[in-house]
């Protein structure tokens, strides 16, 4: 007990918490979440495929228990839950998930429906092709191996890997601040790009597309992106693809037709998409759509039924498209780790570059690797064409030495190696057909050696060899086999024109709303309703027990009511859609995500163009322009960033050329409006500064017109000559007469 009181060691808890979390964080990052840009792999994947190949499930072998599987990578590589490592080894043999299967399953393992695959103790599996050629040239020393988490083994700390495999299959992950998103690519396309940049090093991305046209998802799919957004995205490796699923007309009887569905979008679960469909149509949000069916077997076949023959199938697909998965967007985002250390975020060309240099790596230590061999096997050769020249001496030696070991090394000036490969030899090798075939051995390795010397000597030997390499792998699993053929195709140019002219019918259709004045009356307990015309406010609307007014605004069915948040944010809501003026109306949180502990600052009707002053408690403002804070979802944009400890307090028109700001202090201060910055989002600057409170209230006004304050008296510019200063100063008391209650109008 003594020793370990003794051994209790004195720390900041910030420093004690900083260095753990950074080392959880760096190794979640390293070991977990990203992939290598070199081989394209997870530890997990990369110990999964070496495990497999440790234990003989080459692509000509028999299948083994995926549980044997799991069993084995778990007790000697990969130290974490079994249903996880089976959830990888899934993965990689779904073919609907990953564009080249790495994995050859026999059994059930899951379907585009979303369905579980069977427990691994019922389900086979073996390596394909493409993982053998990701394997190939362990036994060669290509890459370097590091002891497993116990020590006992040894592991490959990155594959060989003879193919792009990072960009052929893709990636997903999610670390410690920050996470991977890499789409699937055709591999042929790939191995066409790798080998011009081999040839031009110095190439452009631009030249790059020529090769990668983009995405190849293994379920299909059209992506409607424009060939400029596509390439941006590769230059900067951040961006996303908006892919539709492929559908045709289908004609039935007297004039009637159906629509067929034939592939969806990428990791688009089958099942729930057709449900949410179905939803759609129960919820009456799809008019021009009657009825869904699933008629799929081997290959996908979703019927899409029209209300009528007279339906535009473009309109109703359009329709689809805006409200259902047959449209996703598949991010792009190639953050990876740069040989195997550092993460960023590379371009196409940066890691087909980083693909390339660790070939160019392999290629180096397997030549040098087979040059030892050679040496070795040539030095035991010479040896035997040595003694070859005196047969008989050799066996008199070895017949009546007792260590002839030393002997045959003295007699014919050998190496120990040789004495002992000689010692080794069979009395059948001694005829004469076999000096013939050591003498051609011979030859033939002693040409090899030169070949691979002058390889190593040779960047252009090189350069050639890797793209041999790469055109055999695009020979065996490129476009021209049916592996490797391009499953996802690009709308063209008339086709992406024509999509955008559908959109926007069908975007006139969905908000075409006759334009009636309404009243818009939130209470104060946040409950919200829109009464018919527009109404003064009068004691004939009741509200809730112990609620009153909060908000009383005029306002037409097709404006934009929009509402500011103690906490930052701003929400938008369709004044069209606004509940009835019958009853107390909705609670305001049931169209938006508010949090209980925040409440509304303002709601007005959005106009286009306007600038908004934001202030909150802490003194700190900014402008900011009306039109970047409108936000048609639940949970709002945050545009203020405001402190757990304080409130966003002002949200105020800008309309002139002054600010005015006052403290719960009371005290008051003008400066000029060129003095507060315009921003998009933050905190602001610093409007008024306290040593007690805080902002009470902001506003905007024309210096020369004056100052209103609440009780609607204004105050002139000469009246205000002793409060006028800089931004940030702490301000005067108002003058005799101010309102009471320190706000403005």
């Amino acid at each position: 007990m003594a020793d370990t009181i003794e051994d209790i060691r004195p720390e900041p808890l910030a420093q004690a918490l900083s260095e753990r979390y950074l080392a959880y964080a760096l190794s979640t990052i390293t070991q977990r979440a990203l992939p290598d840009a070199r081989d394209g792999l997870k530890p997990v994947h990369r110990r999964l495929l070496h495990a497999m190949r440790e234990l003989g499930l080459r692509p000509d072998a028999g299948f083994k228990k995926c549980a044997r599987v799991v069993g084995d990578v778990i007790g000697k590589f990969h130290p974490h839950g079994d249903q996880a490592v089976y959830d990888a080894l899934v993965r990689l043999a779904q073919d609907f998930a990953v564009r080249y299967p790495l994995v050859e399953g026999q059994g059930n393992f899951g379907n585009v429906d979303g369905d579980n695959p069977a427990a691994m103790r019922y389900t086979e599996a073996r390596l394909t092709e493409l993982a053998q050629a990701l394997l190939d040239g362990l036994d060669e020393d290509a890459v370097d191996f590091r002891a497993t988490y116990d020590g006992e083994d040894r592991e490959p700390i990155v594959l060989p890997a003879a193919f792009p495999n990072l960009l052929a299959n893709g990636a997903n992950g999610i670390a410690v601040g920050m996470a991977t998103s890499i789409p699937p690519h055709n591999l042929g396309e790939l191995c066409g790009a790798v080998e011009a940049l081999i040839r031009t090093p110095t190439m452009r991305d631009d030249t790059l597309l020529k090769h990668v046209k983009g995405p190849d998802f293994p379920t299909g799919g059209i992506i409607v992106d424009d060939p400029a957004s596509i390439a941006e995205a590769y230059r900067s490796g951040r961006g996303s693809f908006r892919v539709r699923a492929r559908w045709r007309r289908e004609e039935g009887a007297r004039g009637t037709y159906q629509i067929v569905v034939d592939q969806i979008p990428y990791q688009v679960q089958k099942a729930k998409l057709i449900e949410r469909i179905a939803e759609l149509i129960e919820q009456k949000k799809m008019p021009l759509l009657d009825d869904v069916r699933d008629e799929s077997a081997e290959d996908i076949r979703i019927v899409l039924v029209p209300k009528s023959r007279t339906v535009e199938p473009e309109i109703l697909m359009e329709q689809l498209f805006r409200q259902s998965d047959l449209e996703s967007r598949v991010p792009l985002n190639m953050n990876v780790l740069d040989n195997g250390l550092v993460p960023r975020v590379m371009s196409l060309k940066d890691v087909l570059q980083a693909f390339i240099n660790h070939r160019r790596t392999v290629l180096e230590r397997r030549t040098t690797h087979r040059l030892e061999k050679i040496a070795a096997r040539l030095d035991i050769l010479e040896g035997y064409l040595v003694v070859y020249l005196d047969l008989d001496k050799v066996i008199h030696i070895i017949r009546t030495e007792d260590e002839p070991k030393p002997k045959l090394i003295k007699a014919f000036k050998l190496t120990e190696t040789q004495a002992e490969a000689i010692l080794n030899m069979r009395l059948r090798s001694l005829r004469k057909l076999e000096e013939m075939e050591i003498r051609r051995e011979h030859s033939a390795l002693s040409k090899e050696r030169k070949e691979l010397t002058r390889l190593l000597g040779s960047e252009t030997l090189k350069s050639d060899r890797l793209i041999e390499e790469i055109r055999a792998i695009d020979a065996k699993f490129g476009q021209k086999t049916k592996l490797g053929k391009r499953r996802t195709q690009f709308a063209k140019a008339a086709d992406l024109a024509a999509i955008q002219a559908v959109a926007e019918e069908v975007v006139a259709l969905e908000t075409a709303v006759e334009r009636e004045p309404i009243t818009v009356v939130c209470s104060q307990k946040g409950w919200l309703r829109a009464l018919k015309g527009h109404q003064e406010q009068n004691d004939a609307v009741k509200y809730r027990e112990g609620d009153r007014e909060r908000f009383w605004i005029h306002a037409e069915t097709t404006d934009k009511l929009m509402l500011f948040a103690t906490d930052g944010r701003f929400f938008t809501l369709d004044c069209s859609k606004l509940p009835g003026g019958r009853g107390n109306g909705e609670p305001i949180r049931s169209f938006i995500d508010l949090p209980p502990e925040a409440d509304l600052v303002a709601m007005f009707v959005h106009i286009p163009g306007r600038k908004l002053l934001l202030a909150q408690t802490s003194g700190h403002g900014f402008i900011t322009a009306e039109d970047d804070a409108v936000a048609m979802k639940r949970s709002g944009k945050q545009v203020m960033n405001v402190p757990v400890d304080q409130e966003a307090v002002v949200c105020r028109a800008v309309e002139g050329d002054s600010v005015a700001a006052v403290g719960e202090n009371r005290k008051l201060l003008i400066f000029p409006l060129g003095e507060v910055p315009e921003m998009a989002r933050g905190r602001g600057v610093l409007l008024q500064r306290y040593r007690d409170g805080g902002l009470m209230d902001a506003t905007v006004f024309v210096l020369k017109a004056g100052l209103k304050d609440q009780n609607n008296r204004n105050w002139s510019a000469t009246e205000l000559k002793d409060w006028r200063g800089q931004r940030a100063q702490a301000g005067r008391l108002p003058p005799k007469g101010f309102a009471k209650s320190g706000k403005f109008a």
